[in-house]
Formats: C-alpha cells, sequence, structure tokens
C-alpha cells in the first residue's frame, strides 16, 4: 500500500508556472507508475502526465511541451513543472500511483488533490 502527499497548486496567472510534488511513503521504485491526473469542473477526469519506474514518460496531447515529469528517487517524490499555464489548465489535479502486488492484483492509489487556477 502507499500514501501519496500533494502539494503545490495555486492561482497563478496565464502564462505562469507552478511545480506540483507528491511524496509517496514507500520508495517509488517499487510503483509500477506516478503521475497526475486533473478533473475540470463538468469534465471527465483525464491523465495529464506519467512516469513509469523505467523512466518511460507519457503526457497529455494538449500539455505536451510545456508539462515535464521528474522524480527524486531519494525523497520518494515525483514533481510535475507546468509552464505557460493556460486558463484551460484549471482543475483539481490529483496525483495517483499504480501499485502492482504479487499475487494480489494491481491497485490505483490517489493524492487529496491540489487546485490549479490559471486566471488572470
Amino acid at each position: 500500500q502507499v500514501q501519496l502527499v500533494e502539494s503545490g497548486g495555486g492561482l497563478v496567472q496565464p502564462g505562469g508556472s507552478l511545480r506540483l510534488s507528491c511524496a509517496a511513503s514507500r520508495s517509488i521504485l517499487s510503483i509500477d507508475a506516478m503521475g497526475w491526473y486533473r478533473q475540470a469542473p463538468g469534465k471527465q477526469r483525464e491523465l495529464v502526465a506519467g512516469i513509469t519506474s523505467g523512466g518511460n514518460r507519457n503526457f497529455l496531447d494538449s500539455v505536451k511541451g510545456r508539462f515535464t515529469i521528474s522524480r527524486d528517487n531519494a525523497k520518494n517524490t515525483v514533481y510535475l513543472q507546468m509552464n505557460s499555464l493556460k486558463p484551460e489548465d484549471t482543475a483539481v489535479y490529483y496525483c495517483f500511483a499504480d501499485l502492482s502486488i504479487s499475487g494480489r492484483g494491481a491497485y490505483k492509489y490517489w493524492g487529496q488533490g491540489t487546485q490549479v487556477t490559471v486566471s488572470s
């Protein structure tokens, strides 16, 4: 099992930047994938970015070139650097961790969510 604590959300003007952090309660090397989903009012939750334990990354098309995802294995933390933010990036961002447990299955764990608001 893994607990996730995320931080870094806030209010920023269009074109600005934010850095989200997600700290896990166990070594992220033992976690299959981590990243963020986001959900805006009236919209379906969508995968924004993810990074696997092997370092593979993928991004939502609309954030490619603007967002980067990285990890600090020593701190059990994953970071989402969000640059050139747009109003349509406004959403609650939820950190996730995908964890497979031998003989038991695969599970998805969630952080508490952090609000990102991009507005002038």
